[in-house]
């Protein structure tokens, strides 16, 4: 499945119907008086927030949407149908924001979540309406009100319980693969990931959503890289699993790549670094149990967050890391 996690669209809601300019015409009525009818009012364009999507593909294909107008309005004081309203389905998780992103119009976090994004025009009033005690026979009627137009941008960050981040090649695509149903792209390159997986890990009283998010690089908070788009899916996660290579060459290295990605999301705020964490030392089938131990310790020493090793390939570690899992959610 493709991904898309921003869109910019235009919204059209229904002009309201004209007015209906009409007299009363009846046998042996001659002067009958105005009965011209309301035009009915265009219809709304609303978003709802729904489960079963996780992607704004869709909006790739279709960028323009216009709801119906109204009616006109008729004789015998007949008022025009409205417009229908058009309901746009979105993923939980979208933000609505501005043309220029400066405003946020709408949060739809939560599912079935809706929001009126543009009002329709409200009908024009019939010359019926316009009758008075000193003019009898008005010819006046109204055109219907223009419907809202307006540019908007969706954005989509991922709900899920689970975010794995780390800097590419950390191993998080392969470990989101052995624990769930998903299928990301792996290689043994940089940035193979560069849209959000998700995959959905069964236990036993509830499945838990895995998020595999793009890699991060120095100076993601400022957008280098997929920066500010990796770190918007982080706000909505609920547990951050920060992968390691333990495999790399130097101690050093290792505690460098840890805080890089640790800095980057203290700059950006939001409450992300508060998120709980759980390091995960990957790729520990490429080096001798001494190695994994000493390295966990050493990262003892900088991180309170826990601290796990394991190897997706040969899978050690891996039932470990689902008992934490287990205990964490339903603990």
């Amino acid at each position: 499945m493709k991904f898309l996690d921003e869109s910019k669209i235009y919204l059209k809601a229904g002009d309201g119907g004209p007015g209906c300019l009409s007299f009363r015409r009846e046998k042996y009525v001659e002067f009958g008086g105005p009965d011209g009818g309301d035009g009915g009012k265009g219809g709304d364009i609303i978003f709802q927030a729904v489960e079963n999507l996780n992607t704004l593909i869709d909006f790739r294909y279709k960028q323009h949407f216009k709801a119906q107008s109204g009616q006109n309005g008729s004789g015998k004081n007949k008022t025009g149908s409205n417009g229908k309203n058009m309901i746009i389905k979105v993923p939980v998780g979208t933000l609505i924001l501005s043309e220029d992103k400066e405003f946020v119009y709408k949060d739809l976090s939560k599912s079935n979540q809706s929001f009126l994004a543009a009002r329709g025009g409200l009908g024009g009033r019939g010359n019926a309406k316009f009758k008075t005690s000193t003019n009898q026979a008005p010819r006046n009627f109204q055109k219907g009100k223009v419907g809202q137009e307006l540019w908007v941008w969706l954005q989509l960050k991922l709900i899920a319980d689970i975010g794995f981040i780390g800097l590419p090649n950390a191993g998080k695509s392969t470990l989101l693969s052995v624990l769930s149903n998903a299928k990301p792209k792996i290689a043994n390159y940089p940035f193979t990931t560069i849209n959000p997986q998700l995959g959905l890990l069964r236990l036993e009283a509830r499945d838990v959503i895995l998020a595999d998010l793009p890699g991060l690089i120095e100076g993601a908070s400022n957008g280098v890289g997929l920066g500010l788009k990796f770190l918007a899916h982080v706000e909505r996660c609920k547990v951050l699993v920060h992968l390691c290579d333990v495999s790399l060459e130097s101690d050093s290295q290792i505690i460098n790549n840890y805080q890089v990605i640790r800095k980057e999301i203290e700059k950006y705020g939001k409450k992300v670094s508060a998120k709980k964490e759980l390091i995960l030392l990957s790729k520990s089938d490429l080096v001798d149990r001494d190695t994994t131990s000493r390295r966990i310790e050493l990262m003892k020493k900088i991180s309170r967050s826990d601290i796990r090793s394991l190897s997706s390939v040969s899978n050690e570690g891996v039932d470990d890391f689902k008992n934490y899992l287990k205990e964490f959610f339903h603990g």
